[in-house]
């Protein structure tokens, strides 16, 4: 038995909701209306509904104020709001509120039923389910698209358990044994300037508002779910899902919803977006396998040319780490010479775009390889932490790293990162000053990833190798071979606590030309390989 409240000042459109509602199937046995937020709040405090759902434009009282009184006052109270498409100063409270769906005007019978359907989901599984994760996430008032996310984002990881959440799985059609899933990425090239230029530079309208275009798309038989990616802002992640017909059929269906939302979010916001979509399952744990194919196909995305992402499968990145050029720009920073810096960098940002294939990962990865050897330059030279630019910061005020659809537009990029920095190295550097043996040190801890001979230093002080060999252990306890061992190592292990980042590339940044001298090395060292260490960091 479920009880809703429609509010709507239209009576033709509360009129509508009434004859489209498939209130017997979904176990609607009561169904009230108002006709303005401030007798809604009267009928809520009389009848108790379990789902309200509210026009966002009224008189007396609007949506935006309807809804922060039912956030104070009715926590637990399941929404649903009504509005269009233009109306996104309106949905900063919605999500807010952590409404159910969203429905646009004209309300059609098939958004209606498959939003309502969403509530009355979540109101069975509050009532029947004493399982204690579900009890804990109705405490703390999780929404029914927020639970849908997180038992993706469990999926996706491999961390979730049928056995344990069967009561989730009807929620995400997982209940189905002539099921297929299928999952797609979605990436927004122009993320900062659409986000300043369209939503007042708030991220989350902006997520929302792709989330709500890419769930709309869909097919007669094709479930789509959408949501942000929690740990890259610009990527929105689809979930399609059919209970009958062939994983082909679903395969080309998704792929030409895509299409259709890449088409609509263009014309409607001026988004530039590039997708991977992964390949039908059969079975919802399987869906992490989609995931990660799509993600796959996704980053192979090739900035020096037009096209799908899939159309570079099977290449490979092919430029080498820039810890080969970062002494040089480090010198010409510290001399003040701009522009020499400038030229290393183009240098080797040409060098990149002499091959046919720089894909959306490599770019990624440059960027952030570049940032990181930055703050480093930046710190030995003097720079305390705290004044360094924020990861992300030369991507506008959205702070999710800097816009690039193309090649041009990574350059660019690059050069203004190189830009952040460059006054902070200058002014940071300490000049000429006589030799010390910690000059060797400072060495080494700044340029790890180079190989490093001892002649270098002999060369430069004009001392005997024994001399100097002798003065560093007497200093530092180990010999200088030692010490490049160690501050490589130690890098290492902070660089495979991240996930995103391959062995291959690690071993490049450390200023290893192979992998598996690499992965002999760090087993030498801690006893174990990189991939065991990932597997448990706290062996070591």
């Amino acid at each position: 038995m479920v009880t809703v409240l429609i509010i709507d000042d239209e009576e033709p459109v509360r009129e509508a909701i009434r004859i489209l509602g498939n209130w017997q199937e979904l176990g609607v046995t009561n169904i009230l209306e108002a006709a303005d937020g401030k007798q809604a709040l009267r009928m809520l405090e009389q009848y108790k509904p379990d789902l309200v759902m509210v026009d966002m434009k009224m008189p007396e009282m609007n949506g935006v104020e309807f809804l922060r009184v039912v956030e104070e006052e009715y926590p637990d109270l399941m929404t649903i709001v009504i509005s269009g498409y233009n109306d996104f100063e309106f949905t900063h409270q919605a999500i807010r509120s952590k409404v159910v769906d969203y429905l646009l005007k004209p309300v059609n019978r098939k958004e209606l039923n498959q939003a309502l359907r969403k509530a009355v989901d979540v109101l069975e599984a509050k009532r029947k389910s004493k399982s204690e994760l579900i009890n804990r996430n109705i405490a703390l008032n999780m929404s029914l698209p927020k639970l849908k996310e997180k038992i993706y984002l469990t999926i996706f990881d491999r961390s979730f358990k049928k056995q344990s959440n069967e009561a989730f799985l009807p929620l995400v059609n997982g209940d189905k044994s002539t099921g297929h899933y299928l999952t797609a990425v979605l990436r927004v090239m122009n993320f900062n300037a659409v986000c300043a230029r369209r939503f007042s530079k708030e991220s989350t309208l902006l997520q929302f508002a792709v989330a709500n275009v890419l769930s709309d798309v869909s097919g007669e038989r094709l479930q789509a779910f959408s949501f942000a990616d929690p740990k890259r802002a610009r990527e929105m992640l689809v979930v399609y899902s059919t209970t009958d017909g062939y994983a082909e059929d679903l395969a080309f269906s998704a792929a030409i919803l895509v299409k259709k939302a890449v088409s609509t979010l263009a014309d409607l916001f001026g988004m530039q977006t590039v997708s991977g979509i992964g390949a039908p399952r059969s079975e919802l744990m399987e869906l992490a396998d989609s995931y990660e194919e799509a993600m796959a196909a996704l980053n192979r995305h090739n900035l020096l040319e037009s096209g799908t992402a899939a159309a570079a499968a099977g290449k490979e990145m092919r430029s080498t780490a820039l810890g080969s050029r970062i002494a040089m720009i480090g010198g010409a920073l510290e001399a003040g010479n701009v522009q020499q810096a400038k030229g290393v960098l183009a240098d080797y940002l040409s060098h990149m775009k002499q091959s046919d294939y720089v894909s959306l990962a490599e770019a990624d990865l440059r960027l952030r390889e570049l940032q990181m050897l930055l703050s480093d330059l930046a710190v030995e030279r003097g720079t305390a932490a705290d004044q360094l630019p924020a990861a992300g910061a030369s991507g506008g005020e959205s702070g999710q790293g800097p816009d690039f659809a193309d090649f041009p537009q990574f350059e660019a990029a690059m050069h203004r990162i190189l830009e952040q920095y460059s006054e902070l190295i200058r002014q940071g550097a300490a000049g000429n000053r006589p030799f010390h043996i910690s000059d060797i040190r400072d060495y080494i801890d700044r340029y790890y990833f180079e190989d490093i001979k001892i002649t270098m230093f002999t060369e430069k002080y004009y001392l005997s190798r024994e001399y100097l060999m002798k003065l560093f252990k007497q200093q530092y306890g180990v010999g200088i071979h030692e010490y490049m061992q160690k501050v490589r190592m130690d890098k290492a292990k902070e660089l495979l606590l991240d996930p995103n980042l391959k062995i291959q590339e690690i071993s490049e940044m450390l200023g290893y030309k192979d992998k598996n001298y690499f992965s002999k090395a760090f087993r030498n060292y801690y006893g174990l390989s990189p991939s065991e260490f990932r597997t448990n960091p706290a062996s070591v």
